[in-house]
């Protein structure tokens, strides 16, 4: 595994249990945008990216790409409709009718309601293999244990 930085706007290739390739974007600010982008080759013409859905936008620890677990293959701009990155939610595990807003931009966190905070992601820092594994599922079409744990409860 190669010693890499993180880049904003580094392109990063995630290998899903070697059959298939997707992409995800440094967007700075500890985001990463991923991809709805699936091939059994690796990706040549990175520009397809610009027009791709996005899968989710969340955290990873940055041992995943300093230790080089997932490989920058090149550099994008940012997309406009990346700019700023979505809120995510805070439930507050000891009173879980407390919730709040943590906005990625700013690190600014404030009072929500449990409705503003429903469809959002919640404000986490995931594992490659959890993230691999919520990927994995998408194609699968089957319901993911990680995303499914960190649901409003």
């Amino acid at each position: 595994m190669a010693k890499q930085r993180i880049t904003t706007g580094a392109i990063l290739e995630v290998n899903i249990e070697g059959q298939y390739y997707v992409y995800t974007q440094i967007l700075g600010k500890a985001g990463y945008a991923f991809f709805d982008y699936k091939s059994k080759e690796k990706l040549e013409d990175l520009t397809v990216l610009l027009s791709a859905r996005i899968l989710f936008i969340l955290s990873v620890y940055d041992d995943i790409i300093t230790k080089g677990e997932w490989l920058k293959v090149g550099k994008l701009p940012i997309r406009s409709d990346l700019l700023v990155q979505p809120l995510q939610f805070i439930q507050d595990n000891l009173n879980p009718n407390n919730f709040e807003h943590y906005n990625p931009n700013t690190g600014e966190i404030t009072k929500a309601t449990r409705e503003e905070c429903e469809g959002l992601e919640r404000a986490a820092v995931w594992e490659a293999n959890h993230v691999e594994d919520r990927i994995r599922d998408y194609y699968l079409g089957v319901p993911n244990i990680w995303v499914e744990q960190l649901k409003i409860k």
